[in-house]
């Protein structure tokens, strides 16, 4: 049996898109073509493809998943060690849950009863991550599988954001800026700096009472670090900027920033894809990013210069952004080529 592109695509939930890249960089080719072009893939590419979409689920790029299949003892070891990695993440996770079991459990022998919020509780914690995260997902995200030393951090970050909030320190202190900086880049490493997880528990924070009860911090005190944060970015690029132009920043800055990282997300998505900076996907992003940048730099071609000037020479300006090198080199070419369109 022989099978379209399309028809495989359905049939698999992937896209006709993905298929096309994969036959590009020799991933996955089809066994023959029509008279008129059209892909048609036989058993034994499905049969790779079954392979290619297991080696994916373990973490593995579409490089090292090639290598894996064309040359199993080669990609053997790191495909192992990523096994034993997910098994001792899910082991965490489980031990979290049977410490909660067990303390019910101490109670009941003890001659206690527990508080009906105490089995709610526990039964919302098993099923809270999985309305936002894939299981794949949460077996990969330092955050959900924090031990107790991580979540000691947390709720120490969260006691001093507490404390500043409660005392009605403003956002444009040091002491709120100092904290701020520090919750965002621990919350980007222990998001693996993935801006998709990083929407995920935001998303989960907004949404989920328990979670909020978890982290230790309400939604209002997450809106006054993010202020804070923007405020520690303002601070550095003040000293670039003429008055005018920094009240023009400063007006515009903290809601420009909103839009951030569904921005970077998209960009990781469409570089996972096989997207190119000078393609469709890559020149449509590039516009984003000039729509978000000029949203709080103005239109003045010299103003523009003088933030690229702070962003090259202030390295605490890209520290908790989730803006890999890998994403910036993608986007500057982007830019650079849409710039060239449109002059």
């Amino acid at each position: 049996m022989l099978l379209r592109v399309g028809e495989l695509a359905r049939r698999t939930g992937l896209t006709v898109r993905t298929f096309h890249y994969y036959d590009s960089i020799g991933l996955l080719r089809p066994s023959t073509r029509t008279d008129a072009g059209y892909r048609l893939y036989n058993r034994n590419d499905i049969a790779r493809l079954h392979q290619i979409q297991a080696l994916r689920e373990l973490g593995m790029s579409l490089a090292e998943i090639g290598a894996a299949i064309d040359d199993p003892d080669l990609a053997l070891v790191p495909t192992l060690e990523r096994q034993i990695s997910a098994i001792d993440r899910l082991i965490a996770q489980q031990t979290h849950l049977r410490n909660r079991l067990s303390l019910l459990k101490t109670r009941l022998v003890a001659g206690e009863a527990p508080e009906l919020d105490d089995w709610l509780t526990t039964l919302e914690m098993m099923f809270m991550y999985d309305r936002y995260f894939t299981q794949d997902q949460l077996d990969h995200l330092p955050f959900y599988q924090a031990d107790g030393a991580l979540r000691t951090q947390w709720l120490e970050l969260a006691a001093e954001a507490n404390a500043l909030h409660e005392a009605g320190t403003p956002p444009s202190s040091e002491a709120a800026q100092q904290l701020a900086r520090r919750w965002m880049c621990t919350l980007e490493r222990d998001t693996d700096a993935n801006p998709d997880w990083l929407l995920r528990l935001s998303s989960m924070h907004a949404q989920e009472p328990l979670f909020q009860q978890q982290l230790g911090v309400s939604p209002q005190v997450v809106a006054y670090l993010l202020e804070a944060f923007a405020e520690s970015k303002l601070c550095v690029f003040a000293r670039y900027l003429s008055a005018e132009e920094f009240a023009f920043m400063r007006q515009h800055y903290g809601r420009q920033m909103q839009g951030w990282p569904p921005l970077l997300m998209d960009l990781r998505n469409a570089l996972d894809a096989g997207a190119m900076p000078d393609g469709e996907q890559g020149r449509a992003l590039a516009a984003r990013w000039l729509a978000l940048f000029r949203g709080y730099a103005g239109d003045d071609p010299s103003t523009h210069q003088k933030i690229r000037d702070a962003m090259q020479q202030e390295p605490s300006l890209a520290e908790g952004t989730w803006l890999d090198e890998r994403c910036l080199g993608f986007l500057k070419k982007a830019v650079a080529g849409l710039m060239g369109e449109t002059h």
